[in-house]
């Protein structure tokens, strides 16, 4: 692994080695998923289905599906912002929603609090207590 070895940025000859592959696995999607025939004349674009649609959104953000490749800091998923939704979703979906704006607001600001400091390495309990009690253990910009 690059990152392991203490390098920054892929090599040339591996960089353009997936950048060819890549676009060749896009074609291949392009051919095995032609367009739709339709019998009718219709003046509207045809639609592409699902599938089309997701190999060609996939080509025009090949920047954006790729920034892992050129940005090491960036992670190859993003797991981690689905986990941190995952649990305001779940507290929508028991309570039904939130009572007001202000406390939908305050629940955000917690959890991003206890967020922030579990990604940190700080106990979420010891963060929020010190933080009541006024002597956080890590300040926020």
């Amino acid at each position: 692994m690059p990152v392991e070895k203490g390098k920054d940025f892929l090599s040339y000859y591996h960089y353009h080695k997936f950048d060819k592959k890549y676009d060749e696995l896009i074609e291949q999607a392009r051919k095995e998923n032609p367009l739709p025939k339709t019998t009718e004349k219709k003046r509207d674009r045809k639609k592409k289905g699902k599938i089309l649609a997701l190999v060609e959104r996939l080509a025009n953000y090949k920047a954006s599906v790729c920034l892992f490749i050129h940005n090491f800091n960036v992670p190859f998923d993003n797991n981690q912002a689905e986990r941190d939704l995952r649990m305001i979703k779940v507290k929508t979906k028991v309570s039904g929603c939130f009572r007001t704006e202000e406390g939908a607001r305050d629940y955000l600001k917690i959890m991003s609090y206890v967020g922030t400091a579990h990604k940190q390495g700080y106990n979420a309990y010891k963060a929020i207590k010190n933080a009541i009690t006024g002597r956080p253990d890590f300040i926020f910009e």
